[in-house]
């Protein structure tokens, strides 16, 4: 009698747990399709600590980058309209195939104003994530017509499983000639007030002030601090980069691969018709760019860049 009390036990035990397993799998769903603002799609992913990137397929652009306590480690402009073709304001929009007024086309190119797709089974990429989404951008014929050059912009956004966020952009010629393209991506840093933050790593580097028609400069300070406008590009900079938040005593920490410039950005109290009259004291926007030397891709072959970024304390050197 023992021995069947015994074998129902441990039965019922066995299917509480595989029960909780079901249960916890449902919960847990690393990938969801949904609708964002004004109906446009979005993906958020999530890892089993509850941190959370959102994507909106509009401009392929992650709105939102939440860790394990829900704080939100990006700026969404308070004035963002979400509404195609206007690129949306925040995040981190994908500035491609052109930067800025560097060449022919409008500011920025054209990626941030398409709809991207997901890619389901894209071509292998090794990385170690615990949740991540495959986006991929093709030439329309509308855009062979102002970028005549046929590509696919590949667009990994994952979560590492330290906390941090990695962007891997891949961009591959699908073309029978070579193109050049500039590159950058904008992320808006969330801060507790940009007169509390300074940037470290671009000491006794180049830039262009963005202010003054591009005019060159030597930068000779230990590290940029915030009490006006400021635009400017750096030139041949460090793969790791250091946004260091004095009042939160947080550092995020800014690594870039295949993207040898920086862009270091705050409008001040400049009028952006999109961007809250107040919304300049919450961010900082740190680029990853490639702007000097254009890059270049030859026919069936790929670029590769990586931005990984991640938040830690400030007395921990990363």
């Amino acid at each position: 009698m023992m021995g069947n009390k015994g074998n129902l036990g441990f039965v019922i035990f066995l299917w509480a747990l595989v029960v909780a397993v079901v249960a916890t799998a449902i919960e847990h769903r690393p990938i969801e399709r949904t609708k964002g603002i004004n109906g446009l799609d979005k993906i958020i992913i999530r890892d089993r600590r509850g941190r959370s990137a959102e994507v909106y397929l509009y401009g392929g652009q992650v709105s939102s980058w939440k860790n394990e306590k829900g704080e939100e480690l990006l700026v969404m402009s308070s004035k963002a309209i979400f509404q195609p073709p206007t690129p949306i304001r925040g995040g981190i929009p994908v500035l491609f195939p052109q930067y800025s007024n560097t060449g022919p086309l409008p500011s920025h190119g054209f990626a941030r104003q398409r709809f991207w797709e997901v890619e389901a089974k894209p071509p292998p990429l090794p990385s170690i994530s615990s949740a991540h989404v495959d986006l991929i951008l093709r030439s329309s014929n509308d855009d062979l017509k102002i970028w005549p050059h046929k590509f696919e912009y590949r667009l990994r956004v994952a979560l590492g499983h330290d906390g941090d966020l990695t962007l891997t952009s891949r961009v591959k010629n699908s073309d029978t000639k070579p193109f050049n393209f500039t590159f950058a991506l904008h992320p808006y840093f969330a801060v507790s007030n940009i007169s509390e933050v300074h940037v470290e790593g671009l000491h006794n580097l180049d830039y262009l002030d963005q202010q003054k028609n591009r005019t060159r400069f030597t930068d000779h300070d230990k590290v940029i601090t915030f009490n006006a406008q400021l635009d400017r590009l750096y030139l041949s900079t460090p793969n790791k980069l250091r946004i260091v938040d004095h009042k939160k005593k947080k550092t995020i920490v800014v690594h870039k691969e295949g993207q040898v410039d920086a862009v270091v950005w705050n409008p001040w109290d400049k009028k952006v018709s999109d961007l809250g009259v107040e919304d300049y004291k919450r961010f900082v926007t740190v680029e990853s760019a490639a702007v000097e030397k254009p890059i270049t891709v030859n026919p069936g072959k790929e670029w590769k860049g990586i931005l990984q970024v991640s938040v830690v304390p400030s007395n921990w050197k990363a």
